[in-house]
């Protein structure tokens, strides 16, 4: 998080944050969906189904991959990916509580 105070946050917000940073782009939910769907580790795969480049798709899943959201295992030359179950389930669980925290029924606005 840089330079944004992110250690005055509790370790659960900052959590949050980085999970919403890694949904932050359509090609990671295009990644993760793709992932989530197949539920076996992709290897190459991941790259025939977006309309990035290798490099692109790599920074993509890096991304996701220091989120927690994914791991990666190398085989051979490559490295196949797959959803991380506990962080994904662990993901899910914060992320509904965020919204199920709104209490709803104001007047605001």
């Amino acid at each position: 998080m840089g330079a944004t105070k992110s250690y005055e946050f509790s370790a659960k917000e900052n959590r949050l944050a980085k999970y919403a940073k890694a949904l932050a782009h359509p090609a990671r939910i295009a990644i993760l969906k793709f992932l989530a769907n197949k539920a076996a580790c992709q290897c190459g795969d991941i790259v025939e189904e977006l309309p990035l480049s290798q490099s692109t798709v790599s920074q993509h899943l890096k991304e996701l991959k220091e989120a927690g959201l994914i791991k990666g295992e190398i085989d051979g030359a490559k490295v196949c990916y797959c959803i991380d179950e506990k962080e994904w389930k662990a993901a899910q669980a914060w992320i509904n509580q965020l919204f199920e925290s709104y209490k709803g029924g104001s007047n605001c606005c």
